[in-house]
């Protein structure tokens, strides 16, 4: 049972290797994606009651923000826009400019 999962897992946990092998290190780990859900979760904490659902998505929308910016402005990333360009397919990820509107509930347990 265990190996039919690992078997029918496998195209997902070596995904990262569709990449170049210079971007195996980065793309692998979930760490910046769990870093940055631990920072929602420590500044939504010490808001503690959000007054409306506008006030929560305005300062999870900050702090998305604010790591957006701190990620193109680092130096030392080998993956900036025009690296990963060359290794992307531009057909295959269609992302809308306005994200659709989530239940705050769900965006917080998500990041939970």
């Amino acid at each position: 049972m265990l190996a039919a999962l690992m078997d029918s897992a496998e195209e997902d946990v070596l995904a990262y290797m569709a990449f170049p092998a210079a971007y195996w290190a980065k793309v692998h780990s979930t760490n910046p994606i769990d870093r940055l859900n631990g920072e929602i979760k420590r500044r939504t904490d010490l808001m503690g009651i959000f007054p409306n659902e506008a006030a929560a998505v305005r300062l999870i929308g900050t702090i998305l923000l604010e790591q957006s910016d701190e990620w193109a402005t680092q130096r030392s990333r080998s993956m900036t826009p025009a690296t990963v360009a060359a290794v992307s397919d531009p057909g295959r990820v269609r992302l809308r400019a306005v994200p659709a509107r989530h239940d705050l509930a769900s965006v917080l347990i998500a990041i939970s």
